[in-house]
């Protein structure tokens, strides 16, 4: 297994939560037809964009910067869930379909919010460290 402190992001429960929703997302939206392609294309973009900026964020380091990619994260998670509500309403997906997803969103949505609270306590408190410490090894670039 790759080890790399800069990849801690794939540990998070939100993460896997947020993958697990974009995959979810797609099965249901790549079905749509030739004439639906902009609104299935926007529905995957913004569960999509869950996940990236929950690792973008965590990659910069900065608790500022890493609050601000949650928030974002969390801002496109109810894009998509608004859209949910929409294609449910115009028949486009199935009340199973949205029931399926509106679950899994929810679910991310309050792991979302605890680890955002987290952070700002962890920031409150003066817990956090702003830079990635690396350790030099002997090990060549690339290795397992």
């Amino acid at each position: 297994m790759r080890k790399n402190k800069n990849r801690g992001y794939q540990k998070l429960r939100v993460w896997n939560d947020a993958i697990d929703y974009y995959v979810q997302t797609c099965e249901v939206f790549q079905r749509f037809s030739y004439e639906l392609k902009r609104v299935a294309s926007q529905a995957i973009a913004s569960s999509d964009s869950v996940h990236r900026n929950i690792s973008e964020g965590y990659c910069r380091r900065s608790i500022h910067e890493y609050l601000n990619f949650l928030n974002i994260a969390i801002s496109s998670l109810g894009e998509s869930v608004s859209g949910l509500h929409a294609y449910r309403k115009s028949k486009q997906i199935t009340e199973d379909q949205f029931q399926k997803l509106d679950t899994l969103a929810y679910k991310l949505e309050n792991g979302l919010l605890k680890l955002i609270g987290s952070l700002e306590q962890k920031r409150k408190k003066g817990e956090w460290i702003d830079y990635l410490v690396v350790k030099e090894s002997n090990a060549t670039y690339g290795e397992k």
